[in-house]
């Protein structure tokens, strides 16, 4: 069990970088605006934690009636060029946060890559199969009736790709993961409002 009273607050997403008997586990904590990183041991009796460090801070984290609390939430690993990028849910914006598996003790939020008007909310962060980057709007901020619930890809220079409807109503676009398989880029959502996961299948776009 990882525990710590000072990173660990209010932990909602997490990004592992597995090296079989050791790891990197990043965590976001949605109730003090930071994000932390665990140096791991895994050996047959289990897990041991061998460092402790907070590797960016200073997201916005404030209550709200829509999402009970915003703050950073969804993580992506790019472990090839060691960044981590962090969706800010009451900043409405995507961070990068270089050298992540070294960065120490960091305050910052890390490089601004994306701030479009397209994102409201952003929850769920994950890499696709392309090198691009969704996330799930969950509309708590700059919420648009008319554009609900949606997956906004963008690249990873911050550049808008395109969108995807989940739900006709707000706040359904929760969770997301990704998969490559027989040439098309698939993508599982959770839709908050009707208790379900859908998966769609969508063409490869580089």
């Amino acid at each position: 069990t990882l525990t710590d009273a000072k990173l660990l607050d209010g932990p909602w997403d997490l990004a592992v970088d597995d090296h079989g008997t050791w790891a990197q586990v990043f965590v976001s904590s949605v109730l003090n605006g930071t994000v932390s990183r665990f140096d791991v041991a895994v050996t047959g009796k289990g897990v041991m934690v061998l460092k402790k460090t907070q590797v960016a801070g200073g997201y916005t984290h404030v209550p709200n009636a829509a999402a009970v609390v915003l703050g950073p939430t969804g993580l992506a690993l790019d472990a090839e060029s060691d960044t981590l990028y962090v969706a800010s849910t009451g900043d409405n914006a995507i961070y990068a946060v270089s050298h992540a598996s070294r960065i120490s003790n960091a305050g910052s939020r890390g490089k601004l890559v994306f701030a479009d008007a397209h994102l409201r909310g952003p929850l769920a962060l994950r890499l696709a199969p392309n090198g691009h980057l969704l996330t799930a709007n969950g509309d708590a901020v700059n919420g648009d009736p008319l554009h609900p619930s949606e997956i906004v890809e963008f690249d990873r220079s911050g550049h808008f790709v395109r969108e995807y409807d989940v739900d006709p109503s707000q706040g359904g676009a929760f969770g997301i993961d990704t998969v490559l398989h027989g040439g098309t880029f698939n993508y599982a959502v959770i839709d908050d409002v009707t208790n379900s996961l859908a998966v769609y299948r969508l063409p490869v776009e580089e």
